[in-house]
């Protein structure tokens, strides 16, 4: 049962301060079974996909620890209603903003694992948007060999836009890539990988939702499959390389109207690759860094 932290307002008419929920805690357990590895692996095309002796892939650790709120409990969006272990923000828009990823040891398909996740930070701001709500999660995956990865997770909630305006336009995005892949997005594709992650949020499959009730073009493309595509074009391009650490952050939106393309540039020293997804028109979707081990 989920109790609300001390110092939230509760009843009808209460104020809710969302920093009431900083310090709260979560534990889930869970096994890495073998299957949706598989599945995953067919969602991205990957002709190779990882078996049972083998570690999991960086970023797929996102298809466990999945939350499964009751149908009942299911809010307009598709996303479990406000409150529990997340502070009940009132904002209609949610979305999962970046991170920061350190691996300390693997995760093997078969592994029993536990995460413990704390609510590190909530913070609100104003601005020409609207208010802003930022929320900082981290997660500590353990496996029965100790701590395996260590998380901090942004999430942010913000106002709908106002009828009539405009999204901004991101910035350029580099064209100095090295390595590149071209991805045509489709519903199939974002239902498959919502269907892996439990994912309910109806802006990635209900393409009525998605246009006449919050506003967008098109059906959009889940932040972490976009993270998870970068991973994976550093991972074709360096097998051998162990993660080490790495951050991503989303900046504008991509639909399943248009292809867009993951791109990734290693650093001249090799400890490092930068990554990066464009849109079709050139925008900068989304940045990520990778720090690789170095071979000593």
């Amino acid at each position: 049962m989920n109790v609300p932290p001390a110092g939230a307002m509760t009843g009808p008419d209460a104020v809710v301060d969302p920093s009431a929920w900083i310090g709260r805690t979560d534990t889930l357990r869970d096994v890495a079974t073998p299957t949706p590895i598989a599945a995953l692996a067919a969602t991205l095309d990957n002709g190779n996909p990882t078996l049972a002796e083998d570690a999991l892939p960086p970023l797929w650790h996102w298809l466990y620890f999945l939350p499964r709120p009751k149908r009942s409990e299911i809010g307009s969006d598709g996303h479990a209603a406000r409150g529990g272990f997340l502070p009940p923000v009132p904002l209609p828009r949610r979305m999962w903003a970046g991170g920061r990823l350190g691996w300390s040891g693997p995760i093997h398909s078969g592994d029993a694992i536990t995460r413990v996740s704390r609510v590190d930070n909530v913070s609100t701001k104003s601005g020409k948007s609207g208010d802003l709500v930022f929320v900082l999660v981290k997660h500590v995956i353990s496996t029965g060999h100790g701590v395996a990865l260590t998380e901090e997770h942004d999430i942010v909630y913000r106002d709908a836009p106002a009828a009539g305006s405009i999204a901004p336009t991101p910035p350029r995005a580099r064209i100095d890539e090295a390595w590149s892949l071209r991805v045509v997005p489709d519903a199939v594709l974002l239902f498959r990988y919502s269907a892996l992650t439990f994912n309910g949020h109806r802006i990635h499959y209900d393409r009525r939702y998605v246009t006449e009730v919050e506003g967008y073009p098109g059906l959009i493309v889940h932040g972490p499959l976009i993270a998870t595509m970068l991973a994976e074009l550093l991972r074709s391009h360096l097998p051998d390389a162990v993660l080490m650490r790495f951050e991503f952050r989303a900046v504008g939106p991509l639909f399943d109207i248009a292809p867009f393309d993951v791109c990734g540039r290693p650093s001249d020293d090799g400890r490092s690759v930068d990554l990066w997804a464009r849109n079709a028109d050139g925008g900068l979707a989304m940045q990520a860094t990778a720090t690789l081990a170095v071979a000593t």
